[in-house]
């Protein structure tokens, strides 16, 4: 199932969204992609759960370039 609730980030960049990153949510899963290219080839989708340690890894310096 598509959401139908995209949200683009704000760090997508000016214009057409040349760097654009789309979020959608829902009680149980939190869907994330591309619209650079077709939406359903490039759709992630977590556990809504699992959302925020993901993001907080991304956020984590790697330890192997630190």
């Amino acid at each position: 199932m598509t959401p139908d609730n995209w949200r683009r980030s704000s760090h997508s960049g000016s214009g057409d969204g040349n760097n654009c990153v789309e979020v959608a949510h829902n009680p149980t899963r939190i869907s994330v992609r591309d619209s650079k290219t077709t939406p359903a080839d490039a759709t992630l989708v977590f556990p809504a759960a699992a959302f925020a340690p993901f993001l907080d890894a991304l956020k984590s310096p790697d330890p192997e370039t630190s």
